[in-house]
């Protein structure tokens, strides 16, 4: 793939085009054969992209939008106005074949219904998941599901769910024959909601997925899986609370006032500890594995945390990059057709 096409809502997220602009152009400063589609007001977005360099904004196309969806809109509301908005006329350059993923970091409701409105599910997914790849404590790479798409999940959506993880984690981050556990309350089988004892069933019956039991949610940073199945509800609870905590722990490695009243060899030795402890895990910056990639659809669409900074956002552009070139819907359909052939056949 020479050429790639990605189209932005620029005017989603807690910043606008404060944060999609600058972050649009950096994603192009790193990728040659990027082409970006910026939607939104052009009288707004045409002053920040007056200083850009030609070679970049050669690359760059401003697609007009009449409106945008409010971060606090209801889902359904914002679905039946939502014409012309810089959000629906994103993601119709995807529909539409003009541009390979659409990015926003707006409305997650409106973003997660107005996909499956126009780019529609695959065969033998009842419901898109929020997918996010979290970074654990053996250096390496988690696919987490679903993280906020979905609040209540029946047994089979998590099958689904494992399914179209399994697909990241071979594809993406490149492990062969994934393994998978489902997000709960204890190890023992006899724990959990029934959906989760259901779908527990399920995964050890099914060849194509490498299913390892449950994990507990203390277990999710420790690599002792490669996908990690969860409801929405559960997912996205977790998910905060997690970042929550990581940029809590990161703020408390800055320097503060009380630091000047020490010696100076204490003050040497803190500022020591605090670069070995930031280089150790600054890996686990929310903002190192901003986008969420919605995956389940006929096309690819990225969330963005709604108050990502610009190296967030172009963290997001580069997860639908990745997405693109590696053809994921593709290649669950596949897996999915497998799955669900060897069901039948059962």
């Amino acid at each position: 793939m020479t050429r790639l096409t990605l189209a932005i809502d620029a005017m989603g997220g807690d910043f606008g085009p404060c944060v999609t602009v600058p972050a649009a152009l950096q994603a192009l400063a790193s990728h040659s054969e990027l082409f970006l589609l910026l939607v939104g007001h052009p009288d707004t977005l045409t002053p920040l992209l007056a200083k850009a360099d030609s070679s970049l904004t050669g690359r760059l196309q401003v697609i007009p939008a009449e409106s945008v969806i409010a971060s606090d809109a209801r889902p359904a509301q914002a679905i039946r106005n939502s014409r012309g908005s810089s959000m629906r006329v994103a993601l119709e350059m995807v529909k539409e074949g003009r541009a390979q993923a659409c990015i926003s970091a707006g409305n997650t409701g409106a973003l997660m219904g107005l996909s499956t409105l126009l780019l529609k599910p695959l065969d033998g997914i009842k419901r898109p998941a929020l997918m996010s790849v979290l970074p654990h404590q053996q250096q390496g790479k988690t696919v987490v599901l679903d993280l906020g798409a979905n609040v209540d999940s029946d047994s089979a959506m998590l099958v689904q769910f494992a399914v179209m993880g399994s697909v990241m984690a071979e594809h993406v981050l490149g492990i062969p024959r994934p393994r998978v556990a489902l997000l709960n309350i204890g190890h023992e089988e006899t724990k959990g909601l029934e959906s989760i004892r259901d779908a527990a069933v399920m995964l050890r019956e099914s060849p194509q997925i490498n299913y390892i039991g449950y994990l507990e949610g203390n277990e999710l940073l420790t690599g002792k899986t490669d996908v990690m199945v969860c409801d929405g509800f559960v997912g996205n609870v977790t998910l905060k609370t997690m970042e929550g905590v990581v940029r809590m722990f990161l703020s408390l490695l800055k320097s503060s006032g009380e630091a000047k009243k020490r010696s100076w060899w204490l003050r040497l030795l803190g500022r020591w500890i605090q670069k070995r402890l930031a280089k150790r895990f600054g890996q686990l910056n929310p903002d190192q594995y901003n986008g969420a990639c919605l995956l389940g659809l006929r096309g690819t669409v990225i969330k963005s945390h709604g108050a990502a900074n610009q190296h967030a956002f172009a963290v997001a552009i580069e997860q639908a990059e990745q997405a693109v070139r590696q053809q994921i819907p593709e290649r669950i359909a596949a897996r999915l057709d497998a799955v669900l052939a060897r069901s039948d056949k059962a």
